[in-house]
């Protein structure tokens, strides 16, 4: 199978999970209040089904455009836009009908479930899988540091002890994430002389992070090889060759990936200036890079023992807790990006279902695809609880005015609501797609 069809597959089975899942937290609870449900559906059905079968007052049923999937309730202004049926008197099996307090309960139904569905798979993955972790002295050549680390104290080579005062090897998360994402006061490192400082870091270390395009901060050292020289490259259109070792940019010595990458990303002149070994002599090479500033060279590790990795096994117990306190976290940490989403580089960031197929790995993996079916998972809970009408949490947001103030939003106005919202949802749906398009064309 290509790379594009196993892609493919996971984003179709993990979206299809997740939607009948979700849609099952709003049907669940409907039927248990006796309301009628008239559709059930994984995917949208424009114009026709793939499939569908009528059990009891429900039709069940697959649609063709797998742009997500509904759950179509009896007097309910959703996605359907059934004036008709709201014209007619409120019927008993009706969701109008029902207390606010249980329309309430049916709205949020689906984000719980996604919410749980996310909290178990993690336990389930420690108990599976358990986790790996590396401790300072794994890490064989410590972490190449960005730029914007250096002005603060950090050294090339450096490792690291304790975040937080917690061990290196206790994180539950990997390094970079913990800077980007939580607040981290002081990081404790060891420079490559032998010293050990504790270095402190501003509040905003993320966002400068960020707007830097420093990401990762921290990545693992490792002495390095060329594999290939991608054709048509500003590399070998320069007379770069696989058996060169290069060995200085710009006249800084180059040992390991990380300080390639570095020199690449920090170049403020037009040209790169290499010197490379060759036949055991030293040629010298003027490369013009791309507008990414990426040459066109594949590398790989000369030293594959770079990095150790040693597992934890968890008890059912301690998956449970364990799992728990990873699901808190993603959670938090998913809620803190959009801090960085709602800027001008971060909306050019932001990807649609291309960016999100891209997330699964190239060969089948397991415990990649359960890890991005409960982030996938998260991500969707936190959407859809969004205050926008179409959404579950536009929902919940007028049932709430409701229950608070005592007054039901007339039904013109949430028919009017729902176009607002259904428009809002379509127009990010093109942008994020929008922005993988522009990125396969002109990346």
């Amino acid at each position: 199978m290509t790379v594009f069809i196993v892609k493919a597959a996971q984003l179709l089975l993990s979206l299809s999970i997740l939607v009948v899942l979700h849609e099952l937290g709003h049907f669940i609870p409907a039927k248990l209040f006796k309301t009628r449900v008239e559709k059930f559906y994984l995917f949208f059905d424009v114009k026709f089904s793939l499939f569908k079968k009528k059990i009891g007052d429900t039709v069940y049923g697959i649609g063709w455009l797998p742009l997500g999937g509904y759950v179509k309730i009896a007097g309910m202004i959703d996605e359907s836009m059934d004036t008709e049926q709201m014209a007619l008197p409120p019927q008993p099996w009706e969701f109008r009908s029902k207390p606010a307090w249980q329309r309430l309960i049916i709205m949020l139904g689906g984000v719980t479930v996604n919410f749980i569905l996310a909290f178990f798979l993690f336990m389930m993955m420690l108990l599976v899988w358990g986790k790996n972790y590396s401790t300072k002295e794994d890490i064989k050549y410590g972490f190449g540091v960005a730029k914007t680390l250096e002005s603060y104290g950090f050294q090339q080579g450096d490792k690291v002890i304790s975040v937080n005062g917690e061990n290196y090897k206790d994180l539950s998360i990997d390094i970079n994430k913990y800077i980007m994402f939580r607040k981290v006061d002081n990081i404790k490192v060891e420079h490559p002389n032998g010293t050990i400082e504790e270095i402190k870091l501003p509040e905003d270390i993320g966002t400068q992070l960020f707007e830097a395009g420093d990401i990762p901060a921290l990545s693992p050292r490792y002495p390095f090889q060329l594999d290939s020289v991608v054709s048509e490259s500003p590399a070998e259109k320069s007379g770069l060759m696989v058996a060169d070792k290069i060995i200085s940019v710009n006249g800084e010595q180059i040992t390991y990936y990380s300080d390639l990458t570095y020199q690449f990303k920090n170049n403020t002149k037009e040209n790169l200036f290499l010197e490379v070994e060759r036949n055991n002599e030293i040629k010298s090479i003027t490369i013009t890079p791309a507008e990414d500033k990426t040459i066109g060279i594949v590398t790989t590790p000369a030293d594959l023992d770079y990095i150790k990795i040693h597992k934890r096994d968890y008890s059912f117990s301690e998956s449970i807790s364990g799992g728990m306190s990873q699901g808190y976290w993603e959670v938090k940490d998913y809620l803190a990006q959009f801090k960085y989403i709602f800027t001008k580089k971060g909306a050019s960031q932001i990807g649609g279902f291309a960016a999100i197929g891209n997330m699964f790995p190239a060969t089948w993996n397991w415990h990649a695809f359960w890890y991005l079916t409960a982030f996938l998972s998260i991500m969707l809970g936190v959407l859809n609880l969004l205050p926008i009408p179409a959404l579950d949490g536009g929902h919940v947001m007028f049932l709430l005015y409701e229950i608070v103030s005592g007054r039901k939003p007339g039904d013109k106005f949430m028919e009017y609501a729902q176009m607002v919202g259904f428009f809002i949802l379509i127009a990010l749906v093109l942008f994020a797609n929008g922005n993988d398009i522009f990125k396969a064309i002109f990346n």
